[in-house]
């Protein structure tokens, strides 16, 4: 008994078979070209543009992609035929949109009295793409993470010659890690474009100024900053943030500083200034300006020295001054700022 729900088979002839077979090629990207033992275009199919010459002149393969590709592929060619083993290549073919990439998969055909070789060419010119942007990118990961390792390093190694105990390096290492982290997390965040100056400013002092009412007073020209310029003077503003909630205006409390980013000079070109000024309470000690600490050598010397600028550090009984200029290739100025 047969199912009542069963369908007729359907019958399928060498027209329709040849119709899906084009339809699949399409779908695909590949076209097809059989050719006699002697390279004499036989049949073609959906062959991509710009190579329909294939089909319609004689080993035509010179012509098509130049004499050293061309002679590659025919000598390619006649050795599948003389030792019927599969074969494939890849050529670039340049074009109007840029550089187009085929693959050309070759082999001999014997059937139904046909023998001669079979070309599947397919355009992987998108894929090829994909994989030169990847190692593009993989390249410069691989630099940035060298950079930031030899940052880590360095913060390591200086903090260790400052270390009074074992406590005391674990404390400062540790706070200047998190600073870099914060800094980097701002990179990352932004598809390692860098970061905005306010964004950086108030990512630094979120762990020691929390009071939201009484916000540190951010002036002047909000620059985009490169990553270079991001992690660097993100490990200056700790060194100044530490400073001044041990010993300074954040320690007693009062928001008695303030920070400001202008336009200047630097060696006849653009550049803008960053601005820390920051007035002490009369209880203030200056313990950690007054010494040659790594605080100082970053202020001074690490952080100027990596972005090509200058600095100036001054301290008095009752003020802490922080200068430091930005040359133009570490920021632009980007009128409007996303959110």
């Amino acid at each position: 008994m047969g199912n009542a729900g069963s369908s007729a088979p359907i019958k399928t002839g060498a027209n329709t078979s040849a119709v899906l077979m084009e339809l699949v090629l399409k779908k695909s990207g590949s076209g097809y070209l059989y050719q006699s033992d002697d390279l004499d275009a036989v049949l073609s199919g959906n062959l991509p543009e710009g190579l329909q010459s294939l089909a319609t002149a004689k080993q035509a393969d010179e012509e098509t992609f130049g004499a050293e590709d061309g002679a590659r592929l025919t000598a390619l060619k006649r050795d599948v035929a003389r030792n019927n083993n599969p074969a494939s290549t890849e050529i670039d073919v340049a074009s109007a949109t840029g550089i187009l990439t085929y693959r050309i998969d070759i082999e001999r055909v014997d059937t139904q009295g046909m023998t001669g070789i079979l070309s599947v060419i397919t355009d992987i010119s998108e894929t090829r793409h994909r994989e030169r942007i990847l190692k593009t990118l993989l390249r410069e990961l691989s630099h940035r993470s060298k950079n930031l390792l030899a940052i880590i390093q360095g913060i390591a190694t200086q903090t260790a010659r400052q270390a009074l105990s074992l406590d005391y390096f674990l404390i400062k290492f540790r706070g200047r890690i998190q600073s870099l982290a914060y800094s980097q997390d701002l990179v990352t965040d932004s598809s390692w474009r860098g970061a905005y100056l306010f964004a950086l400013i108030e990512r630094q002092f979120s762990a020691y100024w929390p009071n939201s009412e009484t916000p540190i007073s951010v002036n002047g020209i909000n620059a985009h900053l490169s990553p270079n310029a991001t992690l660097h003077i993100g490990l200056a503003l700790h060194e100044l943030i530490v400073n001044s909630a041990s010993h300074g205006a954040i320690s007693a409390g009062v928001n008695s500083l303030t920070i400001d980013c202008f336009g200047t000079i630097l060696d006849d070109n653009d550049a803008i200034e960053l601005a820390w000024i920051e007035h002490l309470p009369p209880a203030a000690t200056l313990r950690e300006a007054d010494e040659h600490t790594f605080a100082r050598t970053v202020l001074e010397r690490v952080v100027p020295v990596a972005i090509g600028g200058r600095a100036m550090y001054l301290t008095t009984p009752d003020r802490i001054e922080y200068h430091l200029t930005i040359p133009s290739r570490e920021y632009e100025i980007i009128d409007h700022v996303e959110e």
